[in-house]
């Protein structure tokens, strides 16, 4: 329906979304959407179990954690504690590796 004819109209399409969803229009353009109060509570309840919180928020609520007193601060591995493979390494010692195999001659 047209927002315009809504006008003339409104108490007809509220009785109208008791049955199913009204959608309004604006130049031929979707508006809003007049929905009974079931489906509107059944959607408020969809749409709070699909919220996550924001990212800032739960940085917020960790620095908001570590600031209590008798919270320990997290403690990182130190670098050399992680062990992963290091392509200049390795190459450096295969270069030694293939040096030694070479062993000098002498004159």
């Amino acid at each position: 329906m047209y927002a315009a004819l809504i006008k003339q109209q409104f108490s007809e399409v509220v009785r109208l979304s008791v049955q199913e969803p009204q959608a309004i229009y604006n130049r031929e353009k979707p508006v809003a959407v007049l929905v009974n109060a079931a489906e509107y509570a059944s959607f408020q309840q969809w749409r709070s179990a699909q919220h996550e919180p924001l990212l800032s928020a739960q940085f917020a609520e960790v620095r908001s954690a570590l600031q209590q007193p008798g919270i320990a601060e997290p403690t990182l591995p130190s670098r050399s504690a992680v062990q992963r493979p290091n392509a200049f390494v390795q190459m450096l010692e295969a270069e030694v590796l293939a040096g030694s195999a070479r062993a000098p001659t002498a004159i």
